[in-house]
């Protein structure tokens, strides 16, 4: 096997830096500005989260392209880290919020539209009873509240370097002893994790139910594969064992497919007939603005009717005055509708499976002892044979590889994923923008092997 000469990277990553300056002045200049009154010269602090020195600003998105302030076109493979996975501005989203806007954003109010939307969740994800809100960080956070309620039990389990966004129990690792201890960056956390949280590596049957067996857990918070680092699948029957596990110890079952939609129409549950008691969707149900839902079984349901609708229900810890407003409501129903449909990942799958083989090819020619992963209409590479857990995955990063090949590739109009090598694909993207990628990829790991 080949290896990465990594005496060329700081001189590789200063000339790439360089150039990336040359090619942003009006961005640069922007984020001087910014700094004024924005913290780290950012409306948000992920932002920060880009190779460069300093944050491309966008001028306009459409599709599955971009153009910055500066006027450098981009093929865009990131699609706002899945948030706009139906493409930027999808059409029909837009003549929606157009024609809702003016008859009302928001009134704490149903509008028609939530019927509409209500059925369209049902028919798409399979789960009988919905609820709204505003992102799936909201909505994991309202099913632990609800799965505790409906258990009686405290405890959640969570898999060791899982992405639920910014939920509290997810936000937490495996220490060195076997405990939970709050990950790297976890900002401001004020309690012992081991209070309210298990964690269990993702893919280990033994230690999930050595976890399970006490009778503690209220629901075992899941993605169908892990992907925030890295796409990690699972092995062979370990949902079924999970599902049974779950059932045996009386244990709800979280499914959250806010990434793994990926996967088709229905997610991971539907493609891989997974049977969750209550199901977390976010980021692209809204063509880009902020929505989510989260499903249960009339089981669940039933059991947690009167903290939904009682005299306290506006004190729950549910909910939110803008959630489920009629602009949101009116975005997801079009989206539904429109995008994410069968014919869009008959489109979408063939060229992430096309961008793979890319990646494979320039990988093979120079012998390295990395490897790609796809997940539906989403791939990744890893510097690295394939992870099994998480653990084994956030041992596996490699951080200077992964900034100069993102500062290489966005130099050349191509933008991943930010937190990882990520590609993404919608009905938007061409074969060109794929072999685009392919061309820079194979450029980028040739100046890296000399």
């Amino acid at each position: 096997m080949a290896t990465v000469d990594r005496s060329r990277l700081p001189g590789l990553m200063e000339a790439e830096t360089r150039l990336f300056v040359e090619r942003t002045p009006r961005s640069a200049e922007l984020h001087t500005e910014a700094r004024r009154s924005l913290l780290a010269g950012v409306p948000m602090n992920w932002m920060t989260r880009w190779p460069g020195p300093h944050p491309v600003f966008v001028a306009e998105a459409e599709g599955a392209h971009f153009t910055d302030v500066d006027g450098n076109a981009y093929v865009d493979l990131c699609l706002g880290d899945t948030g706009a996975m139906t493409g930027h501005s999808l059409p029909a989203t837009v003549a929606a919020l157009v024609e809702q806007a003016p008859r009302g954003i928001t009134t704490m109010l149903p509008s028609v539209q939530a019927v509409e939307v209500g059925d369209a969740l049902r028919e798409r994800f399979g789960m009988p009873v919905w609820q709204i809100a505003m992102t799936a960080t909201d909505a994991n956070r309202f099913v632990l509240r609800l799965a505790r309620h409906a258990t009686g039990r405290k405890k959640v389990l969570v898999f060791n370097w899982c992405y639920h966004g910014t939920v509290d129990e997810a936000l937490n690792i495996l220490g060195p002893d076997g405990s939970a201890v709050p990950r790297p960056g976890n900002t401001g956390w004020d309690v012992d994790p081991n209070e309210y949280v298990k964690v269990v590596e993702f893919n280990d049957l033994e230690a999930l139910e050595a976890a399970l067996a006490p009778g503690d857990v209220a629901c075992v918070l899941a993605e169908p594969a892990l992907t925030n680092i890295g796409i990690v699948p699972p092995d062979p029957g370990y949902h079924e064992e999970l599902r049974r596990l779950t059932r045996k110890t009386g244990t709800l079952l979280v499914i959250d497919e806010t990434h793994t939609i990926c996967m088709g129409p229905g997610g991971a549950t539907k493609e891989w007939g997974l049977e969750p008691d209550l199901f977390v969707i976010g980021k692209p149900i809204a063509g880009g603005m902020p929505a989510a839902a989260y499903g249960m079984t009339t089981e669940v349901a039933n059991t947690i009717m009167a903290a939904a609708t009682g005299d306290d229900a506006d004190v729950a810890g549910i909910g939110g005055t803008l959630t489920a407003n009629a602009l949101a409501l009116a975005a997801v129903h079009a989206t539904l509708d429109a995008a994410l449909r069968p014919e869009d990942f008959a489109v979408a799958v063939p060229l992430a499976e096309r961008w793979a083989d890319g990646v494979q090819s320039v990988i093979d020619a120079h012998s390295l002892d990395w490897n790609v992963h796809r997940l539906g209409c989403r791939a990744e590479y890893w510097f690295c044979p394939p992870p099994r857990n998480g653990g084994q995955a956030a041992a596996a990063v490699d951080h200077e590889l992964d900034a100069f090949l993102h500062l290489w590739c966005l130099n050349r109009g191509v933008l991943l994923t930010p937190f990882h090598n990520m590609a993404l694909f919608c009905p938007a993207h061409t074969p060109a923008d794929v072999d685009r990628h392919t061309e820079v990829f194979a450029a980028g790991v040739e100046a890296l092997v000399g």
